[in-house]
């Protein structure tokens, strides 16, 4: 095996082909990655589908050197290497482009290009890489103005300089991790068409993380399943159904999904339960974020807000869930004015599933048992004057942690000891254990396995059929369509267009997302 580091730079000047060997990695007790083999093709573009914990990261970080495989090879362009470092990965043409944004909002596309290369000399000649960088954004199939700040840019926009990063500086085999989580759909088919093109051409080879199984079927030839981190499938996107990817994800286990569905008979229909006039938030420097904001959600629907992240959404989340306050208009929830304090929200039955739940929702710290009670530790039998019950809590715990599915060592863990999916059952546990009235869910899914988005879209609709006013704040389209009754869509911290989910139109929606809302349909008024 030949370490990178001993032989001479050598540039990719077309796409280059990838093949890992029996690669195994273990992280103690627990084995990540268990004899998986894999080739990508020069020229592919495949999808590497997986749970949360199936090994997918583990795979793509020992391909860029971040971690070292315990046992197997790599092979790239046909010969085995040793990638000890991101330095010998990006050596070899190969580099990745993550789920969020990596560049410097200050500097200028070009500035971040620049600064982008593994060695920058300490004084940088600009009129040299001016040239340089003109004569490179001849060869590339898209334009960027070189000299305009990255903070001015739309998020499509900076995902192309992602992209461009990657190819200024040589990358030829490309790992993409959940590359549209922040786009809008136009964005996300301009980019990712863009870069199959680029794959047909011969001058990149593509490895894309994703959950989304549309952008799969629409854009990969070749696709790998990995579970509990072995290789279960693979096989080109045409001999196969998404329904058939499904599957072999999760195994044989089933799929959750079909106790709660969209036409399944809520109660009390159409009694306004939310309703927003004129809300106005700040943003954390005291910013308008949420100007002048109206909506109505009603029992037994569920309204999806759909904008591209940075439009007012988390702002808009924390000011009705009380973790930020208002700067104008008002909240009504059964009629009544409402400011997210602890007995509004116990009276008013107001719950919330916010994203990040370890972060927003949670005390990692506490045990499973002490966070599940965070609602009701202060009612019998959960305490007793001032003193709490700690068999009341555990009991308490120990049948939601049966009812949810969360995979715990027990009601006694730390929070943070749970994976990603666990943290949201428990949550769900403790925010949808009682009758619900009103139910705020900010990004439910984010980062989790196609078994617990299934699972939690099925509690969310289960509320939603029981009679709950449901407001669903989404960066996803596709779970937007799926879920919800009504659609709005935010930006600049305005609802610019709204209509009824079955008549919404991808054309109209997506151009409202970036700002371009003028030709839409005029906006409903809200209905109180």
């Amino acid at each position: 095996m030949t370490p990178v580091a001993d032989e001479p730079r050598r540039r990719q000047t077309g796409a280059v082909d990838v093949e890992v060997l029996g690669m195994t990695k273990r992280f103690g007790a627990v084995t990540a990655l268990d004899g998986v083999s894999l080739r990508v093709g020069a020229g592919s573009f495949t999808a590497l589908l997986g749970e949360n914990g199936a090994g997918k990261s583990t795979l793509v970080k020992c391909l860029v050197g971040y971690h070292q495989p315990d046992a197997g090879e790599i092979v790239v362009g046909g010969r085995e290497r040793e990638i000890r470092s991101p330095h010998d990965a990006h050596a070899l043409g190969i580099g990745m482009v993550y789920q969020h944004f990596t560049l410097v909002p200050s500097m200028t596309v070009a500035e971040n290009l620049v600064m982008a290369r593994d060695t920058v000399p300490a004084v940088v000649d600009w009129p040299a890489e001016w040239s340089r960088l003109t004569a490179f954004m001849d060869t590339v199939p898209f334009r960027l103005d070189l000299d305009r700040p990255v903070a001015r840019l739309a998020a499509g926009e900076k995902q192309k300089v992602e992209i461009l990063k990657q190819l200024y500086l040589h990358r030829r085999f490309m790992i993409l991790d959940e590359p549209t989580s922040v786009l809008t759909p136009a964005e996300a088919d301009e980019v990712l068409g863009m870069l199959r093109a680029m794959t047909r051409a011969g001058e990149v080879t593509v490895l894309m993380i994703t959950h989304k199984l549309r952008e799969v079927m629409a854009f990969a030839d070749d696709v790998a399943v990995l579970r509990r981190g072995r290789l279960v499938g693979k096989g080109q996107t045409a001999d196969l159904t998404g329904a058939v990817l499904a599957h072999m994800m999760v195994g044989t286990r089933e799929i959750p999904r079909s106790h709660a569905t969209k036409t399944g008979g809520p109660v009390d229909v159409g009694v306004p339960r939310l309703v927003i006039r004129d809300l106005k938030v700040e943003d954390d420097v005291g910013r308008p974020a949420v100007e002048r904001l109206s909506l109505t959600v009603r029992s037994g629907e569920i309204v999806g807000i759909a904008g591209v992240s940075g439009n007012g959404q988390r702002e808009l989340v924390e000011a009705l869930i009380g973790q930020r306050p208002t700067a104008g208009g008002e909240i009504l929830v059964g009629g009544e004015p409402f400011r997210a304090t602890r007995a509004e929200i116990r009276r008013h039955r107001v719950f919330s599933l916010p994203e990040e739940p370890l972060r927003n929702a949670c005390v990692p710290g506490m045990s499973v048992a002490e966070n599940m009670t965070l609602r009701n530790f202060d009612r019998p039998p959960q305490s007793s004057g001032p003193w709490l019950r700690r068999g009341a809590l555990r009991a308490q715990a120990e049948r939601w942690i049966r009812a949810f599915g969360v995979k715990t060592e027990g009601p006694d863990a730390p929070m943070a000891t749970l994976s990603g999916g666990n943290v949201q059952r428990a949550v769900l546990a403790r925010e949808l254990s009682e009758p619900v009235s009103v139910l705020i869910a900010a990004n439910p899914v984010v980062g989790l396995d196609f078994a617990a988005v299934a699972e939690i879209h099925d509690r969310i609709l289960a509320a939603r059929n029981g009679g709950a006013a449901v407001l669903l704040v989404s960066e996803d389209l596709d779970e937007l369509f799926e879920l919800s009754d009504r659609l709005a869509v935010i930006f600049g911290g305005r609802i610019v267009h709204e209509t009824a989910t079955a008549r919404a139109d991808i054309a109209v929606i997506g151009p409202c997302m970036a700002g371009h809302h003028a030709a839409a349909p005029a906006l409903a008024p809200a209905r109180a």
